[in-house]
């Protein structure tokens, strides 16, 4: 029986896609047959968030049950504001999140991109939730990665010396952890 996982690229721009395109290419991979990866095009669409809630919600309400969510960057960060924002109808098998950036700051534009507080009581624990980061990152700060350590207790969290934002492009540790699920 295939599994289905749809993966959300970081940025806003088409650049961002294609980058990211590597990044799904090492996990289709690395997974190996019995796995379909959706990789939708989400594009800026000119609203404050860029149009990702209602990008992401669209897709994960357009799949079967038991799907894999994978994020990376804006993509992941967007990902959890969709689900512990809307009310997602979909059985979610598990939840992978990428060089995740934390939005604290008070300027405007970041408003938009920012968790609710409290946002952690919203996510079902019973999820499989890992979280991922290079100690290398140049756009993501590390510093993020331990502000959802103390946010997200129950989850998982993978955090490589090397790799950048990008992860060298290798997503064998995120494949390893989804084939490990039951």
């Amino acid at each position: 029986m295939t599994k289905h996982l749809i993966f959300f690229h970081g940025g806003g721009s088409e650049e961002d896609y294609d980058a990211d395109a590597k990044l799904v290419a090492s996990l289709k991979l690395k997974l190996g047959t019995g796995y379909s990866i959706h990789y939708p095009l989400l594009p800026n669409d000119g609203t404050p968030d860029m149009g990702r809630r209602k990008q992401i919600s669209h897709e994960i309400s357009a799949t079967e049950d038991n799907v894999i969510l994978v994020g990376h960057s804006l993509g992941a960060s967007m990902l959890l504001v969709c689900l512990t924002e809307m009310k997602i109808k979909r059985k979610i098998a598990g939840i992978f999140l990428l060089g995740t950036p934390f939005w604290n700051k008070n300027e405007d534009w970041v408003e938009p991109f920012k968790l609710q507080p409290g946002f952690a009581k919203h996510l079902d624990q019973k999820i499989p939730l890992y979280l991922y980061h290079c100690r290398d990152d140049q756009e993501v700060p590390f510093s993020h990665f331990s502000i959802y350590q103390q946010h997200l207790p129950w989850a998982s969290f993978r955090d490589m010396a090397v790799g950048g934002h990008q992860f060298n492009n290798d997503l064998t540790m995120v494949a390893n952890d989804i084939k490990s699920m039951k």
